[in-house]
């Protein structure tokens, strides 16, 4: 019988929490619902969980400072929660914790999506890395890394694998088979609209800063996926086809 995910979930309103813990428990999950940081602390000590979901703006705490401090001890795949819309929290809260974040308000099928795909990625992590793909394969070649497109892998310099998400592999390879070319996010929005659902889910610069920290060597100061101040992103590393 396959393990049930138990999930956290910490938010200081108590509709939303209970909304959030019906949500995950109709669906198959284990899931503990708290209000704050001490209980969150709490939680976390007594328990293993799979998935944290927390809110930025908790009442009198810094979501994003607990997220940060979790995130010294953990691994574990962190969603945040934020009844404000503004892009600054969203970039900030994904650069310095999260592996995902969601704005209020949102509807259970997305968030349940959210959470599918984040638990998702983990369980693609612990796999152990692919052997060397067949030369028959159709592969590109960047910075010492290669994105085998028959496989859908993507191999690091060490020839290990990195586990990508399908939405993540097919915007990489949008840009990886176009080197040097300014996209804009609606133009990336098109190309890879029809490749995979997760796109539909997730705006292009949610999945740029993941690609970023998977495959940067500073993602704060990117060499590979370039930002073009007004225009969009490029890929700007050579690019080699066998």
């Amino acid at each position: 019988m396959e393990a049930v995910h138990r999930i956290l979930v910490v938010d200081d309103e108590a509709d939303v929490r209970d909304w959030l813990q019906s949500l995950l428990q109709d669906a198959g999950f284990a899931v503990d619902g708290v209000a704050d940081g001490k209980a969150m602390r709490m939680a976390l000590a007594e328990r293993a969980y799979a998935l944290l979901v927390l809110d930025l703006r908790l009442r009198g705490e810094d979501g994003l400072q607990l997220a940060r401090e979790w995130r010294l001890k953990s691994a574990i795949p962190i969603i945040m929660m934020s009844g404000k819309g503004d892009e600054t929290d969203r970039v900030v809260g994904l650069e310095m914790a999260a592996d995902d974040y969601l704005t209020k308000p949102f509807s259970g099928r997305e968030f349940l999506a959210r959470v599918r795909a984040a638990l998702r990625r983990t369980t693609e992590l612990s796999r152990p890395a692919l052997p060397r793909l067949d030369e028959a394969h159709e592969c590109y070649h960047f910075a010492g890394w290669t994105l085998d497109m028959t496989a859908r892998t993507l191999l690091q310099p060490d020839g290990q694998d990195c586990a990508l998400t399908q939405g993540e592999f097919s915007l990489l390879a949008t840009l990886v088979q176009h080197p040097g070319r300014v996209w804009s996010r609606e133009q990336l929005l098109e190309h890879t609209r029809g490749l995979d659902t997760e796109v539909f889910d997730r705006t292009i610069d949610v999945l740029i800063l993941r690609l970023r920290r998977k495959i940067e060597p500073n993602p704060r100061c990117p060499q590979l996926i370039c930002t073009e101040r007004g225009l969009g992103y490029q890929f700007k590393a050579g690019v080699s086809r066998s």
